[in-house]
Order: structure tokens, then C-alpha cells, then sequence
């Protein structure tokens, strides 16, 4: 019996021993963060994803797994719930909707889990941290310029991203204050959701210019749908001297400003927000902060400029 007693002691301690050991090779000492991605077919959205995975080369305790949230609030939030079950020990949100996701990034704040949100980020999540920029500058850095440019009795398109979605609503309010409320001269011909989507921007521009026989500028909230528009209309010689005007700073939209296609968008650096984004998750993971809030900058990019920043996109290797 005694015999018996310690075959089965040792038994239950090398189960435990196996167990521990088994626990502590799963962690292996690095932190596993979730980074749910709205939509890997926005240009944006990719090159942040991709950003954010180069960037964890630099911590090697932090290991980033990406999702595609393919543009889909439902998609979204089944992911968040996902990474919550299979215990992340981080969780990076770009919402697709903030109001949507709201309720699920609460979720993961309740569930002990660091939460993240990041272009755009949800504010008044009570422990939750961010990683974004100013939205309503970020337009007005574009708005403001276009008063100077665009000519008297203009007819212009407006090219929005999605409702609800912070930086779309931002940026689309800044426009109104600091562009149109000046310009009352100013017509918007057209104006359309297009979800920070090039083929939608396409579809809408096509639709736009056999409607009109002059546009004079294209005011889009994202760089993407800036690029679609000027697809249609790149040779039209109608649509020569058209302008415009977008956000984010991406590969595509510098070259297009390289040749004078573009006239100007707002750097929203991927990159800074990759940065930041990994800065901020291993000052959470490790314990040396309990909420951050982070913003960066955003420079304006146009023909005296653009250069710089093809160089930062080639260092970079996106050119």
C-alpha cells in the first residue's frame, strides 16, 4: 500500500512537472499579441499590419499575430472574441467601426487582457490604451491649403469612408469647418461613401464624370480613394488640371504627387504608428505602464516634399 502510495505521488508530481514544463514552453517567456486589421485590402490597412509585424522583429519577447478583418464589423468583432478565448496577452483593435467594436473591446478589458485600439481608437474605454493621430488635423492640414487652391465657383466630389468610423466622421468635419463654411462659392457635385476603397472611389468617379463636364478638385478622406478617382480621370484631358487632396502619406499616393497627378495629402506615418504601436504594447505587457495614450504627427506632402518621402517608402521597402 505504502509502495502504491508513492508510485502514485511520484506520478502526480511528474504530471505537475510535465504540466509546468509544458505551460512554460507554450509562453516560453514571450508576450502574444493579436493584431486585428480592418481590412487587409485598404492599402492603409496593409502597410500598417505590415508595419506592425516588421516592427515586432525588434522585441524578441513580443510575438504579433495578424487577422483580416476584411472590412466586416462582424468579422471584427468574432475575431476580438477569438483572441479573448485563446488568451492573448494582448489585443490590438483597428476597428472597422468603432462603435461596433466598442462593446467587444470592453470585452477584452474585462477579461484581463491589455487592449489597444488604434486607427482610429475608441475613447472612453475605461483601461484601455491608444495609438493614433488627430483625425480633424490631419484634414485640416488638407482643407486649409485648398482654400488658397482651388478655383472660385469650383465644382468639387467628396469621397467619404465609412459612417460611424471615427477618423472618417473627423476628417469629413473638418472639411465642413475649415474648407466649405469658407467657400461657399464652392459646389459639391458629388458626394458618396466610398469605405476607403480604391474600386468603389473608381465606380463612384465614372458615375461622377458623365454627370459633369467639369470637376475641379477631389476631396477624399483617405489617400486610397483619392487614387481611384484619378484612375478614371487620369486620361481625360478634360480632367488635366483637376486637384486633389487625401490622407495617409501611402506609397501610391507619393508617387502619384511625384507626377503631379496628386496635389497634396497628409502624412499619417504607418510607420510612427508601428513604432508606437509596439513601444506602447511592451510598456503595457511588462508592467512599466497601466494605460498610454499615444499620438503622432502629420506633416503635409506635396510636390516640395514628396521627394523625402518616396526615400522614406524605399528605406522602408514598400517602393
Amino acid at each position: 500500500m505504502k509502495r502504491f502510495l508513492v508510485v502514485f505521488l511520484l506520478v502526480c508530481l511528474a504530471g505537475f512537472q510535465l504540466f509546468a514544463g509544458g505551460q512554460k514552453q507554450e509562453d516560453d517567456g514571450v508576450y502574444k499579441v493579436a493584431y486585428i486589421a480592418r481590412a487587409q485590402a485598404d492599402s492603409f490597412a496593409a502597410w500598417l499590419a505590415n508595419s506592425v509585424v516588421e516592427e515586432a522583429e525588434k522585441y524578441p519577447d513580443v510575438e504579433v499575430k495578424v487577422f483580416d478583418g476584411q472590412a466586416s464589423d462582424d468579422k471584427v468583432n468574432s475575431l476580438i472574441e477569438n483572441a479573448i478565448v485563446n488568451q492573448f496577452d494582448a489585443i490590438i483593435i483597428q476597428p472597422n467601426n468603432g462603435e461596433s467594436q466598442r462593446p467587444y473591446a470592453e470585452k477584452v478589458v474585462d477579461a484581463g487582457i491589455i487592449c489597444i485600439t488604434t486607427n482610429a481608437r475608441i475613447s472612453g474605454i475605461a483601461g484601455a490604451s491608444s495609438v493614433d493621430a488627430d483625425p480633424f488635423e490631419q484634414a485640416a492640414v488638407q482643407a486649409r491649403t485648398a482654400l488658397k487652391q482651388v478655383p472660385k465657383g469650383a465644382n468639387v466630389v467628396v469621397l467619404n469612408g465609412p459612417p460611424g468610423n471615427f477618423h472618417a466622421d473627423a476628417r469629413r468635419e473638418s472639411w465642413e469647418n475649415e474648407f466649405f463654411a469658407k467657400r461657399p462659392d464652392v459646389t459639391i457635385v458629388g458626394e458618396q461613401i466610398a469605405n476607403w476603397n480604391k474600386d468603389e472611389a473608381m465606380s463612384l468617379m465614372e458615375d461622377w464624370v458623365q454627370a459633369n463636364d467639369r470637376i475641379d478638385a477631389i476631396i477624399s478622406m483617405n489617400d486610397n480613394m483619392a487614387a481611384g478617382a484619378l484612375e478614371i480621370v487620369k486620361d481625360n484631358s478634360k480632367f488635366s488640371n483637376i486637384l486633389s487632396y487625401g490622407v495617409d502619406g501611402t506609397a501610391e499616393a507619393v508617387l502619384l504627387i511625384k507626377d503631379g497627378l496628386m496635389t497634396s495629402t497628409t502624412l499619417q506615418s504607418a510607420y510612427a504608428l508601428a513604432e508606437n504601436l509596439l513601444s506602447v504594447s511592451h510598456k503595457l505587457l511588462t508592467g512599466q505602464e497601466e494605460q498610454l495614450d499615444v499620438d503622432i504627427d502629420c506633416p503635409m506632402v506635396n510636390k516640395d516634399n514628396v521627394d523625402q518621402y518616396i526615400e522614406m517608402h524605399k528605406r522602408a521597402g514598400a517602393l
